[in-house]
């Protein structure tokens, strides 16, 4: 009796332990950290960086269980023409018209962390990606490395449709007399996040 007692008490002191293994919140390192976006069109294309301002991981027995970051949508640069060259400072400026992300009225754009799943030795993420004020979800493959106080997050180079946040600009989504004058829909994008206790 004594014994079966002390099995009980044993096994409640060890589920009691794994009930309060609390979730640990990691804090975006945004001076190693971005987001890398690469646009298309028939005669070429564009690719660069944008910045986040703020963000975290919620990291839970080995898995992201949420996070949330903020983008800098004035942060946006080129990288495929010399940063001097005056086609390359005409090309942000139109990136931040009206005609793509506005972003004097948009300053900022989010993206929110709704669920994750082990997929192999990746991890499939599960989100909302908010632009111009329009959410849509979104979901990609992410490499994720967890050692002692940094989590290195890596994702697979993913395509969004911008026509989805109304970003119109030579768009067959909206035109149809565009001909061969058109900007694809599908952008790319990868994301690297350093992130520290």
């Amino acid at each position: 009796m004594k014994k079966l007692h002390f099995t009980l008490i044993a096994i409640s002191l060890l589920l009691f332990s794994f009930s309060n293994i609390k979730a640990q919140t990691f804090q975006v390192n945004v001076k190693n950290s971005n987001i890398q976006w690469k646009g298309f069109k028939p005669t070429g294309s564009h690719y660069g960086t944008i910045n986040l301002t703020k963000g975290f991981f919620t990291f839970e027995n080995n898995k992201i269980i949420g996070g949330e970051f903020t983008i800098d949508m004035n942060s946006i640069v080129d990288l495929d023409m010399p940063a001097d060259d005056k086609y390359n400072a005409q090309l942000v400026d139109h990136l931040k018209s009206v005609n793509f992300f506005d972003t004097n009225k948009y300053l900022t754009g989010s993206f929110k962390i709704t669920s994750s799943e082990t997929k192999g030795d990746k991890t499939l993420i599960n989100g909302n990606l908010t632009l111009k004020n329009k959410t849509n979800p979104v979901s990609f493959l992410a490499t994720v490395k967890y050692k002692n106080d940094q989590l290195i997050f890596k994702s697979d180079t993913f395509k969004i449709d911008r026509s989805k946040w109304d970003i119109r600009y030579k768009s067959k989504s909206f035109f149809d007399d565009l001909k061969d004058k058109f900007i694809y829909d599908d952008m790319e994008i990868t994301i690297e996040i350093d992130a520290n206790k």
